[in-house]
């Protein structure tokens, strides 16, 4: 996988896009406002399925590194640049591969490796043996299962281990577990191995044993090719098949909570790096299940985290829930004392929003006209996000008697809030975007229109026969027509004369968009009138934009040039004439 694939595989185009561009879903697709002309009606179109966007009064259009070139005034690299730095994706890692440099496979390999050598530590160390058996009161099977291991509290044990494995340095670090010094990265610490839902190591969360050491409890890999933490589910691996059986997933702050609760039997539980819980974890575990319940801690990082989680998930189409544990104790502790109440509380979850209503009702003093609107500052934005308007409506009774607030006020400000949101401008440009130039924009729709029904319908191609690849104006759809003129009988994707299209692959996805928002659900007879519409608009736009051109070689002409520029303009009219009736 190439740089480009691997930030797409990471960020959505319909996220990027809404940077800039205020999106509404639309069927499949999401649509707005062109961010290229001034069109009171949205006809700028983003296909997720596809990958594309396309703009129908403009004529542009192409994936997300095109958008940003467009927006930002930035060539490709310039692009990639930026979102790769989004995506979390390291550019030099990829031209490292290209010049024989390591690949992901390698560093699975040297990720699985320290996997071992930290659990034969393990097996040596007193210090980690009391830990894990006696202080946190995991048994020799869980322990196992889970591969917890120890890193010896010396210099370079790990990287000497790979070493003599045949592995060069530079891997290991890229790895993630070689500090700047090129020593070990980890050092007298408890390690968690972090795995992909595939079960393959790809990082490790280390935590302090030492009592005298002044460092941080937990420390996790860096950023590798592997590892993102905004991305990474701890425990998904062995959680996946009893979330998928329970139909809903609890997702802890810590990784030993999420160890104890499956030696305890409840094995649908996860974790998240920290209280950073992000739309990527929320995709993530939305594939197994769209019942996501909230476990974090009572402290106040745990309780922000929650109430920032909530229109995370709103995005995501998850239904998310809180569990709270009574008098402030973690899983771990609960577990412990009281295996069944776990079991319990789980079953019981409280909806996300009726959870931040009851939270700032103990936390504001909602009598007064101060409580009253921040309350519903929090609140309101949250009750717009909700997609079933008899949910909206029951949120707002419920606000409306808890304020002494009418239903019509709440929704008043409600409706502002929209408003202002919609006139709110989005993340600018850093170069101005230059207006289309009309006649070009339409020229390009023109020509983009008729291509996505000669494309899509090969008994429509008779329309060809009076244009020429060399009529239309881009090198694209010049090629694309071409390519339709060689191959007439090309049926799509399936066609084993597909491997021709790939240079034109991005075109070919804008044109099928084209057709789905224009054409799909047309009669034949429709399809015929359409077709053969464009093809006269095609050959007058040509002959108009000829004879204009024709028009001022003549100014300084002789008379040979002359004649044989008002021959061509003949030409041009019998060509024009031909188009009379259709095809």
């Amino acid at each position: 996988m190439d740089a480009v694939e691997e930030v797409k595989n990471r960020l959505s185009i319909e996220d990027v896009i809404s940077e800039y561009v205020q999106l509404k879903r639309a069927g499949r697709n999401w649509k707005g406002l062109s961010p290229f002309t001034n069109e009171k009606t949205p006809s700028f179109t983003v296909s997720p399925e596809k990958q594309i966007w396309h703009d129908f009064s403009s004529g542009k259009g192409g994936d997300m590194f095109t958008f940003v070139q467009e927006m930002e005034g930035l060539d490709f690299r310039g692009s990639l640049e930026l979102l790769a730095r989004r995506a979390g994706v390291d550019l030099d890692q990829f031209q490292s591969r290209r010049q024989g440099g390591p690949n992901k496979e390698k560093l699975y390999e040297i990720s699985e490796l320290a996997a071992k050598f930290y659990q034969t530590q393990f097996s040596k160390s007193t210090l980690a043996l009391e830990y894990v058996f006696k202080k946190r009161e995991f048994t020799k099977e869980t322990a196992l299962a889970w591969r917890l291991g120890y890193a010896p509290n010396t210099g370079k044990a790990l990287v000497e281990f790979l070493k003599k494995q045949g592995y060069k340095e530079a891997d290991i670090k890229l790895a993630g577990l070689t500090n700047r010094y090129g020593g070990d990265m980890f050092r007298e610490r408890l390690m968690i191995p972090l795995a992909d839902p595939q079960g393959r190591i790809v990082g490790f969360t280390a935590r302090q044993l030492a009592e005298n050491d002044n460092g941080p409890k937990y420390i996790n890999t860096p950023s590798t090719p592997l590892y993102d933490k905004s991305r990474h589910v701890y425990g998904l691996h062995l959680a996946k098949e009893t979330i998928r059986k329970q139909k809903y997933v609890v997702l802890a702050e810590g990784n030993l909570d999420v160890i104890m609760s499956h030696q305890a039997g409840v094995k649908n539980v996860v974790a998240t790096a920290g209280t950073a819980l992000t739309e990527p974890h929320l995709k993530a575990l939305g594939r197994f299940t769209g019942d996501i319940r909230l476990c974090f801690d009572a402290d106040r990082a745990g309780m922000e985290a929650t109430e920032r989680a909530i229109p995370i998930a709103s995005k995501t189409k998850v239904n998310l829930s809180v569990i709270s544990i009574p008098s402030g104790k973690d899983p771990d502790e609960l577990i412990k004392q009281d295996v069944q109440a776990w079991q319990e509380i789980i079953q019981k979850p409280q909806y996300a929003l009726d959870w931040l209503m009851e939270r700032y009702q103990n936390v504001l003093d909602i009598s007064t006209a101060e409580g009253k609107r921040r309350y519903s500052d929090v609140l309101l934005p949250v009750v717009k996000s909700l997609s079933d308007v008899v949910e909206q409506d029951h949120y707002l009774n419920v606000i409306s008697k808890a304020t002494g607030t009418s239903v019509e006020a709440l929704k008043t400000k409600m409706e502002h809030g929209s408003k202002l949101e919609q006139n709110k401008p989005l993340r600018r440009p850093k170069t101005e975007v230059k207006k289309v130039e009309q006649s070009s924009a339409e020229r390009t729709k023109l020509e983009d229109h008729f291509l996505s029904l000669m494309l899509l319908h090969k008994d429509l191609r008779t329309y060809m026969r009076l244009l020429r690849a060399d009529m239309f104006s881009r090198e694209e759809s010049g090629e694309m027509f071409a390519f339709l003129e060689t191959h007439p009988d090309y049926a799509g994707a399936q066609d084993k004369e597909a491997t021709d299209l790939r240079p034109l692959k991005e075109y070919s996805k804008i044109l099928g968009l084209q057709y789905e928002e224009l054409y799909q659900g047309l009669e034949y007879t429709e399809l015929h009138y359409e077709a053969a519409r464009l093809q006269a608009r095609l050959v007058e736009t040509f002959v108009k934009t000829k004879k204009q051109q024709l028009a001022t070689e003549l100014t300084n002409a002789d008379d040979a040039t002359t004649q044989k520029l008002l021959a061509e303009a003949r030409e041009l009219d019998v060509l024009l004439k031909q188009t009379t009736g259709g095809a």
